[in-house]
């Protein structure tokens, strides 16, 4: 990265060069806010949290996929702007909402929030209010109404939904960055999509307030719909980065439980990782406080501790020496008793079943394929159709291809100690 009188430059793997003139107010804001603590603290937050146990080079931060849907926002934005009225202070909002939409992530992302029970994205409509935080000073400092402008599009209810839409919809910016980058960084080919063609595309539909791809972009988006249902299937579902979440969350619950009982588990006083032990919710400066290298710390900490569970687990981790998965498709009805027959193996060998046997599941949520649901039109995909008479329609009515991907997939595995996949594969192939 090098700076310029006007404009700052940052050489990105996916984008080639993202810039961001500073010769101007908005400029200026959106420099003032990428040098916030806040902001910086993303290039300590991995993007694929735990991916890169599976794909060793996908090393990438949430700071870089930051101003990737930055840069994809402003391209959108400048292609709108040729034909449809976007007021300075919409075009600013949008640019900040796509650049902070993740500054509210914590630790190992998705895994950490399920153990903790909070979501990322209020942690970040936070952080953009708050006046305690850089963000919200800078923020203040430049208008006294784009945080909450900024706010209510990463919450949903801007004013504008189809500007809001370029930040969080089934077909965003955060999204066509994350698969292009994620893509690249695994170095899985899933994730490429005709990038370029669906910005070409997009438009604005005044009348209903959303955005919808003219007749010539279907095709891409058809690429854009099944490289994310791809990326999701081979890399997002992949059984060894699901396989390290799984000991990630049992070894967490560990540490939990030993707190709460008193055990061996270390920690430092009056920091935000006591209170994560003491399994209560974090306040706004403890969340931004914390990061992949406090969690990695803790558990190198815990490597040594006497309970022989949490070292054991720590161990696992850090060396990767994961668990086994195995997918469960089978009758339902022999499920149960397969489950069981696994704990009972596991415990058997010493392991205790409720830290040693994990079922892994994860659904057609519509984070992760998407799925035609008219209760919310921001969540739903609509297209050009037809040249005589073009009408507005939504993309799986006119999409044969759109409408094979609606089926979703479902995974349902067993994760265990690796060292027993003999005697529980024998289990498995008598189920």
């Amino acid at each position: 990265m090098s700076n310029h009188k006007r404009e700052r430059i940052y050489r990105d793997s996916v984008h080639n060069i993202i810039r961001v003139g500073n010769g101007s107010a908005d400029g200026q804001l959106l420099v003032s806010l990428i040098d916030t603590p806040e902001f910086q603290r993303l290039r300590r937050v991995r993007q694929l949290g735990l991916a890169y146990f599976a794909y060793q080079s996908a090393e990438h931060s949430r700071f870089t996929h930051s101003l990737g849907a930055l840069h994809l926002a402003t391209r959108s934005l400048d292609r709108l702007r040729l034909k449809y009225a976007i007021s300075d202070e919409e075009y600013t909002a949008v640019r900040v909402a796509a650049l902070l939409h993740d500054v509210g992530h914590g630790p190992y992302s998705h895994v950490v929030e399920s153990i903790l029970g909070f979501h990322h994205e209020q942690f970040s409509i936070d952080a953009i209010l708050s006046g305690n935080t850089a963000i919200g000073q800078v923020l203040s400092d430049h208008s006294p109404t784009i945080a909450d402008d900024v706010a209510s599009i990463i919450r949903g209810d801007y004013r504008r939904r189809a500007l809001a839409q370029l930040v969080s919809s089934q077909i965003d910016v955060d999204r066509m960055d994350y698969l292009l980058r994620d893509s690249l960084m695994t170095g899985a080919k899933y994730g490429i999509f005709d990038l370029e063609w669906i910005i070409k595309s997009i438009e604005i539909n005044e009348l209903g307030d959303h955005l919808y791809i003219s007749a010539p972009g279907i095709y891409a988006v058809e690429d854009y719909l099944q490289a994310r249902y791809y990326m999701f299937r081979q890399v997002y579902f992949h059984r060894t980065l699901r396989s390290a979440e799984a000991v990630l969350k049992v070894l967490l619950k560990r540490a939990l439980q030993l707190f709460r009982e008193g055990g061996d588990v270390w920690y430092r006083p009056d920091t935000p990782f006591e209170t994560v032990l003491r399994g209560q919710m974090l306040t706004l400066t403890e969340h931004l406080a914390l990061d992949d290298t406090d969690v990695l710390f803790y558990i190198k900490q815990w490597r040594s501790s006497t309970d022989k569970i949490l070292a054991d687990l720590s161990s696992r981790f850090l060396d990767r020496r994961l668990f086994k998965a195995f997918d469960l498709d089978m009758p339902p009805a022999s499920k149960p008793a397969f489950v069981e027959g696994v704990r009972r193996v596991v415990k058997d060998h010493g392991f205790d079943p409720d830290y040693y046997v994990i079922e892994d599941e994860a659904g057609n949520s519509d984070h992760y394929f998407y799925t035609k649901d008219k209760s919310d039109a921001k969540d739903l995909i609509y297209v050009e159709h037809g040249f005589a008479k073009p009408s507005i329609r939504e993309i799986s009515e006119v999409s044969a291809a759109v409408r094979g991907l609606q089926e979703g997939y479902s995974l349902h595995r067993i994760c265990f100690p690796s060292e027993l996949k003999n005697e529980i594969g024998q289990l498995y192939h008598n189920a």
